[in-house]
């Protein structure tokens, strides 16, 4: 009676205080957070939603840029760093990346950064139109004229101040290593929705659709100080679905600021980072109040706390990582006289981008072949492994990769995140790219960071996945 009574006793305490087997014990990481606020001091033009005609009105709700350093028994480190913008334009990661190397000896492939995708934060973009003359202009073409000069000078500033920003912050987390033991666990949130509808003569509309594929998972990874008493140190939570809850002009964090802010108040000392996943093609449903995103903000949160109840796996290293740029292509262009066409359509967005390449190509002599798409794969040992995008990616590369990287390590934990490194535009699979609508190439009409002639060519996703591939392989070796 002793012995059964003994038996219980331990049982129950393993599952209160996430006791692991001996196989799955603690590893020896140590790691460090770190947290500023980055909102804008004065009012800005504000990115994610193209139509809007006028500045930010205020702001609702602080936004963040975070930063969670990781680092192995073997001294193999691994930066994430967690912004609270509608992207991440590639002379951001560039500059980031130079001062890592030079002010901490951090190499490109131990560098992640990841954008939340508000549509509620400020505009970060901008970009050397052609015929300028080498002058900048804002991305977003619905700025007045007068106020263009204006909005750069506040764009570059901006610039500036994040990336001072985040260099500091990365600086000072490698400062503040502790010992720590991470675990893995995962759980389920229902707000996202497939948003391509098709429509009855053929296309697809930006409109809920409950049959659409999804990935409602919420894998969280936790870090906690040796001694497992206190709060978490951080928690780092990702998951599928634009951050496009609200339109308003007023600067917040959309549905990722609020659950990322309530999980913090519920857990006071804990940081909570997102990472933003296959979104390209998914929405929070309902849309459009201020309740919506509260209340998505908190199923999110529960979702957080809901991965923390479930049965946890001791996470291990070695730590590595590896990142390339591989070259996609695009389909053939339209020829000079459908663009001159196109230029002179009452469609205001096609007007604007049948000039805009009728400019590149008559400065350059020819327009873009390929454009470069950051591909990136940390493993952590066996035990669990992140495979990274660049781009607006559909939910079909995170459906797909999950199956088959599972299958290469004996159905360990697989991680999706897109909006990694550069955010240029969408990155269809090969079926929504068939498919066509906003997220097969239609959107590639708003887009002035960077010349898109033509949608992606079709085996952008074999190109892409095969890369994921290679990478995860090479780690191995």
């Amino acid at each position: 009676m002793r012995t059964v009574f003994l038996r219980s006793l331990l049982c129950l305490s393993a599952g209160v205080c996430g006791v692991l087997s001996a196989q799955d014990g603690p590893y020896p990481w140590r790691a460090a957070v770190a947290k500023s606020v980055i909102t804008p001091k004065e009012s800005v033009w504000m990115a994610g939603y193209a139509a809007r005609k006028g500045p930010s009105e205020g702001v609702l709700q602080d936004i963040y840029a975070k930063v969670l350093t990781l680092e192995d028994a073997q001294k193999g480190r691994m930066v994430f760093v967690t912004l609270d913008l509608v992207g991440i334009p590639k002379q951001l990661r560039v500059h980031v990346e130079k001062r890592a190397q030079k002010v901490n000896s951090l190499r490109p492939e131990q560098l992640l950064i990841n954008a939340s995708h508000t549509h509620s934060g400020p505009m970060i973009g901008v970009y050397t139109p052609p015929k300028s003359g080498g002058k900048l202009a804002p991305t977003y073409t619905m700025i007045p004229d007068d106020q263009k000069d204006f909005r750069v000078k506040q764009v570059l500033e901006y610039r500036a101040f994040l990336e001072k920003t985040i260099g500091d912050m990365i600086t000072k987390s490698l400062a503040e290593l502790q010992a720590c033991t991470l675990q893995w666990s995962h759980a389920r949130c229902g707000f996202s929705m497939n948003r391509r509808t098709p429509t009855k003569s053929g296309d697809w509309k930006n409109f809920p659709n409950p049959d659409g594929p999804v990935d409602q998972d919420v894998p969280v990874l936790q870090i906690r100080s040796r001694d497992d008493k206190q709060a978490p140190l951080a928690v780092l939570f990702g998951y599928a679905c634009h951050a496009t809850t609200l339109g308003l002009m007023e600067i917040n964090g959309d549905w990722p600021g609020y659950a990322q802010t309530y999980f913090e108040e519920d857990h006071p000392g804990t940081v909570a980072l997102f990472l933003n996943g296959a979104s390209g093609d998914q929405n929070p449903y309902p849309r459009r109040t201020i309740p919506y995103v509260e209340r998505h903000g908190r199923s999110m949160a529960t979702a957080i706390e809901a991965a923390l109840e479930t049965r946890q796996t001791a996470v291990r290293g070695p730590l590595a990582s590896a990142i390339a740029w591989p070259e996609v292509k695009y389909q053939k262009p339209p020829s000079r006289a459908k663009l001159a066409e196109l230029s002179k359509s009452k469609n205001h967005w096609d007007a604007s981008y049948g000039k805009f390449l009728l400019d590149t190509l008559d400065e350059k002599g020819s327009l873009p072949k390929s454009y470069p798409l950051p591909v990136q794969v940390v493993r952590f040992g066996n035990s669990l492994t992140l495979a990274a995008v660049g781009g607006e990616v559909v939910v079909d590369y995170s459906l797909r990769l999950k199956k088959e990287l599972a299958a290469k390590t004996d159905g360990a934990p697989v991680w999706f995140a897109g909006y990694s490194n550069d955010v240029p535009t969408y990155i269809p699979s090969r079926r929504v790219l068939e498919e066509g609508g906003y997220e097969g190439g239609g959107a590639m009409r708003y887009t002035r960071g960077s010349v898109h002639p033509a949608p992606w060519e079709t085996a952008i996703e074999e190109k892409l996945v095969g890369k994921v591939h290679e990478l995860f392989d090479g780690l191995e070796k």
